[in-house]
């Protein structure tokens, strides 16, 4: 059962209005004066507080400000209830972070509804959604009800592409943004010397493709599909939508995407600052990931320089190094890996013997 925390300093609206909630299954604890309001929130921490603005000894305004300014209530939904329908006031309550607003004398559905609105954008911006397929899913059906979009992503399928297949090019303007159903994706960059640099590799549950969407540009490498992969299609406009319509609803969907920004963002300073040592460990962990089963890895000693970034002399001396250490195993363009571990101690300390 929902909490909710009630101030309001007229007897019969607070009587009438506690009932009201207390009949809609909310456990319901009332307050007379904002101060004693601010106390009560304080202590119950609950789920979402009601409050009227013009009260004795401090005001709504200054209910708000008190439970903003400490991180235990700072997130708790806050709808006014006043008498008062000036658009300054609305605007000063607002900027005050209030969720809502209710002009007295408010509808019975009218508060339910705002409440309800208001507590289940809360469960979503609470809500850790995993970064899968169901709960990429989920996401989306809480969004629908939340923005009142029934056809939001109605648009997704699931494309399948065979490997080597072009998943977009190199300047092409993006139309989707993609989730990684199964299989396994690459992305480069092409120079005019014919020469590719390898800018990421996506598995099952990774988002791709987003990043010219934000910046309303075009995209900047191409993808192609490493094996058999099934990719679902978001639609660039539900994309944006789901970004920039509500603060709730970006705040959660930004969290299913900001793992791979992470993630980008460590790969770059791996880049700039790693050796060619470490760069080869840490891709040939990254392609052994990326496959199914204990086979050995089938790799093109220029597709693993392409994504180390170097020569491809020079990946094929440090494969000899790792192969003289007993790290690997190699057959033609069969590389097993004997020590996971020990590469490992590679990327993190440019060292595999103890």
């Amino acid at each position: 059962m929902k909490k909710i925390l009630l101030i309001e300093d007229n007897t019969e609206v607070r009587e009438n209005t506690a009932e009201i909630l207390s009949l809609a299954n909310y456990e319901v604890t009332t307050a007379k004066n904002g101060r004693e309001g601010a106390e009560l929130a304080q202590r119950l921490l609950p789920d979402l507080v009601v409050c009227d603005i013009m009260m004795p000894e401090l005001d709504g305004y200054g209910v708000l400000h008190i439970l903003s300014k400490k991180p235990e209530t700072a997130r708790i939904p806050f709808i006014f209830l006043t008498a008062k329908a000036e658009k300054a006031d609305m605007r000063k309550g607002m900027s005050l972070g209030a969720d809502d607003y209710l002009t007295k004398p408010f509808d019975d559905t009218d508060l339910l509804n705002a409440i309800e609105v208001r507590l289940r954008k809360n469960e979503m911006r609470l809500h850790n959604y995993e970064a899968t397929e169901d709960g990429l899913n989920k996401f989306i059906q809480d969004a629908r009800q939340i923005l009142n979009l029934k056809n939001l992503c109605e648009g997704n399928k699931v494309k399948s592409f065979k490997k080597r297949s072009e998943i977009f090019s190199e300047g092409d303007t993006p139309s989707y943004v993609y989730f990684v159903k199964s299989g396994n994706v690459k992305t480069y960059k092409s120079h005019p010397d014919g020469k590719e640099f390898i800018t990421n590799l996506y598995k099952g549950n990774d988002f791709f493709g987003y990043e010219p969407v934000l910046e309303n540009a075009n995209f900047t490498d191409s993808a192609i599909a490493l094996e058999d992969s099934d990719l679902v299609m978001i639609p660039k406009n539900d994309f944006i939508t789901l970004l920039h319509n509500q603060q709730d609803v970006s705040i959660s969907f930004i969290s299913l995407l900001c793992k791979k920004v992470s993630e980008k963002e460590a790969q770059l300073l791996h880049l700039a600052y790693n050796s060619v040592r470490q760069r080869t460990a840490d891709a040939l962990l990254k392609m052994w990931q990326l496959k199914s089963g204990t086979e050995p890895l089938s790799l093109l000693r220029d597709d693993l320089a392409k994504m180390v970034g170097t020569a491809p002399e020079s990946v094929i001396r440090v494969l000899s190094d790792f192969r003289d250490e007993g790290l690997i195993e190699m057959d033609g363009t069969k590389i097993k890996l004997m020590s996971s571990n020990k590469l490992q101690q590679v990327v993190r300390w440019n060292v595999a013997r103890k």
